[in-house]
């Protein structure tokens, strides 16, 4: 089994959680406020900045602060990690059905031949 960095580890960890993959989502069509990404999720501003925090973390989103107010981003290079090993492990799959396809046919004509 290929072992993967901890960026791509905490990518995972963090966008396990629903609230955390709204967000993302959210931040995809671009930068947000705490309080605009707060507003549809009907939580805190302070729980709104724990789930901010763990995706910072993992470096998955940047946030600066302007006065009182704090707009996030997204960090698409990151993304792009975690699409990397989907992408692989994508490979992989069609590999083996590719594989699992053409013992199949080679079944089918055996059997055929037997006929």
């Amino acid at each position: 089994m290929l072992k993967y960095s901890p960026p791509v580890d905490d990518v995972f960890r963090a966008v396990g959680d629903s609230t955390r993959r709204d967000m993302v989502e959210r931040l995809g069509r671009g930068p947000a406020s705490v309080s605009q990404l707060a507003e549809p999720l009907g939580m805190s501003l302070s729980a709104v900045v724990q789930h901010l925090a763990i995706l910072e973390a993992c470096g998955l989103v940047r946030s600066h602060k302007v006065g009182r107010v704090r707009t996030c981003r997204l960090e698409p290079m990151i993304m792009r990690t975690a699409e990397e090993w989907f992408a692989s492990q994508r490979v992989a799959w069609e590999r083996n059905l590719d594989r699992l396809g053409e013992y199949l046919a080679e079944g089918e004509t055996k059997q055929r031949s037997k006929r």
